[in-house]
């Protein structure tokens, strides 16, 4: 990945962050501070958010805006929710009720508790019935 958003320094942090290495840990092997370690822990996680809002404004440019789902509502609802607002468009959704689940639950894993939609998702489908989560 030579063209990456991250520099070598985050790719090497975030490397050992997924080892289960300590910042502490981290800044002993890569002879530094655990406070940069942290900055630059934190800067590789922002641009990798903001990495993943650009790609969700690509994936967003040819889908419609389908439904909101609103925050409190249960898991095992949403499917439902989402192939009637399909219907309406008459657009078959590409995915069976599991697939679609875990495709949410892929999609937007910070905007659930367990069951539970924690805070409202937007949901926009393709003509195709391709699904996208913001």
């Amino acid at each position: 990945m030579k063209d990456s958003l991250l520099t070598d320094r985050q790719k090497e942090v975030l490397r050992y962050r997924k080892q289960g290495l300590t910042q502490q840990q981290i800044a002993d092997l890569i002879k530094t501070s655990k406070a940069n370690v942290c900055t630059i822990e934190k800067s590789a996680m922002e641009n990798i958010r903001r990495a993943k809002e650009t790609l969700e404004f690509l994936y967003t440019l040819d889908a419609t805006h389908l439904c909101t789902i609103p925050g409190g509502t249960d898991l095992l609802e949403v499917a439902s929710l989402i192939y009637r607002e399909a219907e309406k468009l008459g657009i078959k959704v590409r995915y069976d009720t599991i697939a679609l689940i875990n495709k949410i639950r892929d999609a937007v894993p910070e905007r659930f508790k367990a069951r539970f939609v924690k805070e409202n998702i937007d949901v926009y489908i393709t003509e195709e019935g391709d699904l996208y989560f913001s």
